[in-house]
């Protein structure tokens, strides 16, 4: 009898101490920082200990069809003593958005386009033999983790193959200002059909339990008058069915632009949790107008502070956790959702 008692408290013991212990990773992100700004973030985000930093887009203002400008102003970026801290101690990734692409909302007519992204991978420290040195937009992917904890981060390219704005012009009578408005282009395009044979690819074929799209411009966000994927509401219903056909794990969407931060959030036919966008735009600067702007896939508030995007993921036996925060100076914490994906068998 104690012998069996014994055995047994063995057995128990052991199956208990090899259980799989809760572990968390943290990731990052960020957009809209403007080089010669003294007044960024980096020393909160360094801070937060991320295992990974991705831009999400105007990473510098450029905004010049002059290469040498643009350089230029990439260097004045990489030298500053808060981001060489960074990248000296965090794995860093990312795309571009308009104004580091050199072109205020500009899309594929731009005419030094190829230069630029030569420019823009040189800022990132791609190397010469990487195949994104050859291919036309700067849209990777890149994997971290192990096993059944592995997280894919897919960087969207929505500047180079973008097809033409349809920009509408008004007057204003609340600030007797004229002003624009970006009307639908039904048939219009962002990625171009290799990027979206690509981006199929790296869905369907994932195998990691986490799938973080980041995609410069806000993707589920209908109502304001500026840049967004319903712009392109073809493109657009294509980007959310390419997401549910796939059936890839955990997929979030990260986007920046818009100098503000928000949840957005979005119930999809076939997809077995909801959709978020989680917006971080301003790391320098933000835009206070927006504080009364429309969006009825937001969750909570909107935040016109400084920000940054913190993602604390909680990987367990059970599942994964994600905590979503909105971010500020002094690593002050504006707003947190938190969403948690579907057991599978990874998990087991």
């Amino acid at each position: 009898m104690r012998l069996s008692l014994l055995l047994f408290g063995l057995l128990f013991f052991t199956i208990f101490s090899c259980k799989q212990e809760p572990t968390i990773t943290t990731i990052a992100f960020g957009s809209c920082s403007q080089q010669e700004s003294k007044n960024q973030l980096w020393e909160e985000v360094i801070a937060e200990n991320p295992v990974v930093w991705i831009w999400g887009g105007d990473n510098i203002y450029g905004d010049s069809p002059i290469l040498d400008t643009l350089i230029r102003k990439y260097k004045t970026q990489k030298n500053h003593p808060g981001y060489q801290k960074l990248i000296n101690n965090t794995i860093v990734t990312g795309t571009w958005d308009d104004h580091d692409y050199g072109v205020n909302d500009g899309g594929k007519e731009f005419a030094i386009k190829r230069e630029s992204q030569q420019a823009f991978l040189d800022f990132m420290d791609v190397p010469q033999e990487d195949k994104r040195r050859k291919q036309e937009g700067v849209y990777s992917s890149l994997e971290i983790g192990e096993k059944d904890r592995k997280i894919k981060i897919i960087n969207l390219d929505t500047r180079y193959h973008r097809d033409t704005l349809i920009r509408e012009y008004y007057f204003d009578s609340l600030t007797q200002r004229q002003r624009y408005i970006y009307l639908p282009n039904p048939t219009g395009d962002i990625l171009g059909e290799a990027q979206w044979t690509w981006l199929e690819n790296e869905l369907t074929n994932s195998t990691t339990s986490i799938n973080i799209i980041n995609s410069s411009i806000q993707v589920l966000s209908e109502e304001h008058r500026y840049e967004k994927w319903a712009n392109f509401p073809a493109a657009r219903e294509r980007l959310l069915d390419v997401i549910v056909k796939s059936k890839a794990k955990g997929v979030l969407i990260i986007s920046g632009d818009r100098h503000i931060a928000e949840f957005s959030k979005l119930n999809l036919a076939g997809l077995p949790y909801p959709l978020y966008d989680f917006t971080a735009s301003g790391l320098t600067h933000t835009w206070t107008g927006a504080a009364n702007e429309n969006n009825k896939h937001r969750v909570g508030n909107l935040i016109a502070q400084l920000n940054y995007g913190l993602i604390t993921i909680e990987w367990s036996a059970t599942g994964v956790r994600l905590d979503l925060q909105i971010k500020g100076k002094d690593r002050t914490v504006y707003q947190t959702e938190k969403i948690s994906f579907p057991h599978h068998e990874a998990f087991k």
